[in-house]
């Protein structure tokens, strides 16, 4: 499911959250940060704060935009446990967050049987690289 916010000088932070309780895991995917239309070429720098392993509140720098320079980061599905906020630190912005709220619902129905003989498949299907043969050398040359 697509997930996304702006951030600027008016709404300058943004709480991605799950309301419902359930056996499934939640994980926000970042892909992109980028400055839309109307950005300043100053530093805009986003920052997401979230909760460590000790449930204490951390914040963590992700990217520093500027117009002439860096208008757009790409994270590669950057993953993220809900809850998690992002915070336009210092600029105005508008910034463009984007990514996927994945949905990972957690299955006892498969048996160990039917787990090692997926392994045992996988297996099948790997291919033999050939080695590397040593490069020959030319006789002629001082």
């Amino acid at each position: 499911m697509a997930a996304g916010c702006e951030l600027s000088g008016h709404t300058r932070s943004f709480t991605f959250k799950v309301e419902e309780e359930d056996d499934a895991e939640h994980v926000l995917a970042l892909t992109m940060l980028c400055l839309t239309e109307g950005a300043k070429d100053e530093c805009n720098v986003v920052e997401v704060v979230a909760r460590n392993h000790d449930h204490q509140e951390i914040a963590v720098p992700v990217a520093n935009l500027k117009l002439s320079c860096q208008p757009m980061l790409s994270l590669d599905d950057f993953q993220l446990q809900p809850p998690v906020t992002f915070r336009l630190k210092s600029g105005s912005g508008p910034v463009r967050i984007t990514g996927r709220h994945q949905i990972v619902t957690m299955s006892n129905d498969v048996s160990e049987e039917e787990s090692e003989e997926e392994e045992e498949d996988s297996d099948e299907e790997e291919v033999e690289l050939c080695p590397i043969l040593p490069a020959k050398k030319q006789g002629g040359r001082p």
